[in-house]
């Protein structure tokens, strides 16, 4: 019996993520078209793979059964066309980041490494979701945490600095605003991370204790929809100065204070053991330890 090539690849990527969405988005189709193959499959094996729960999905006694070698056959398959690849000569890296530090950091200082290796291509993946350096295929994966990624060769690159910012036509609304001290930002509506740590952590840092103010106000899981709320008046945000350099320099932003505090977590570049035995990702990490040094 011949078995659908894709619906066994879909399976394997709900299984690896227990969900459809996040299986969607990596496979890069929509939510609906993951269901269909995983129907496709279970009815052309006549047993129920997965499971719908809660928060999620989970494989059943069946799909746990054969998920592991399922998942390995389609590693081998990846790492060999990758060795594929790399055997015509070609050189390229995939670099995984989140979106609002690729836009503002990586992407505007790439061309300082094309000048440098002309004959290496970067590919650059946009995304937020937790990747499997081998299995996606990532040579380097660009993230803000805390650097602890067990098995992992980890090089910290710089620590945010977050400043309070706010529209000039927000400010204009609040008349007779007076803004001297970071206790004073808690008079006006205060725009949030999404897990409402930035603004405590940084009025603690700067002497003002535990207030209940600190954390009312909307919350914002991207930093680029953050940035956006800012500017559309709607209150005073806390964000990284790399993110909102362009804001500021057009007066689309105003630093309300300067009194900038670095965020508790970093920026860390990770990679798997042997990647920087590779000439093109050794390369890139040197590269970009040196712009952040910067």
């Amino acid at each position: 019996m011949s078995y659908p090539l894709q619906a066994l690849r879909t399976f394997v990527e709900v299984g690896q993520r227990k969900s459809v969405k996040a299986a969607a988005q990596a496979l890069h189709v929509t939510p609906s078209a993951v269901s269909q193959q995983i129907r496709v499959l279970e009815d052309r094996l006549g047993v129920v793979l997965l499971e719908r729960e809660r928060l999620g999905m989970r494989l059943t006694e069946a799909g746990a059964s054969v998920y592991p070698r399922l998942r390995e056959a389609f590693l081998q398959i990846d790492q060999a066309m990758h060795a594929l690849e790399r055997s015509k000569g070609e050189r390229s890296l995939t670099v995984s980041t989140v979106a609002p530090f690729a836009a503002s950091w990586l992407v505007p200082r790439l061309g300082r490494f094309k000048q440098l290796h002309l004959d290496i291509e970067i590919r650059v993946e946009a995304t937020s979701e937790l990747v499997d350096l081998r299995r996606d295929r990532v040579d380097v994966a660009l993230r803000h945490g805390l650097g602890d990624y067990p098995g992992l060769e980890v090089t910290c690159l710089m620590a945010p600095v977050l400043t309070p910012v706010a529209s000039p036509e927000f400010l204009k609304t609040c008349q007779g605003a007076v803004i001297n001290e970071a206790r004073d930002c808690l008079d006006y509506p205060l725009l949030h991370d999404g897990d409402r740590a930035d603004w405590p952590l940084w009025l603690k840092a700067h002497g003002v204790a535990d207030d209940a103010r600190a954390q009312r106000g909307s919350a914002f899981e991207d930093d680029f929809l953050l940035i956006r709320a800012a500017e559309a008046g709607q209150g005073l945000a806390l964000v990284p100065q790399a993110y909102a350099q362009e804001e500021i320099a057009t007066g689309r932003l105003i630093q309300v204070l300067d009194k900038p505090w670095p965020a508790r977590f970093a920026y860390y570049a990770v990679t798997r053991p042997s990647a920087a035995d590779r000439p093109e990702v050794r390369a890139f990490l040197d590269w970009i330890r040196a712009e952040a040094a910067q």
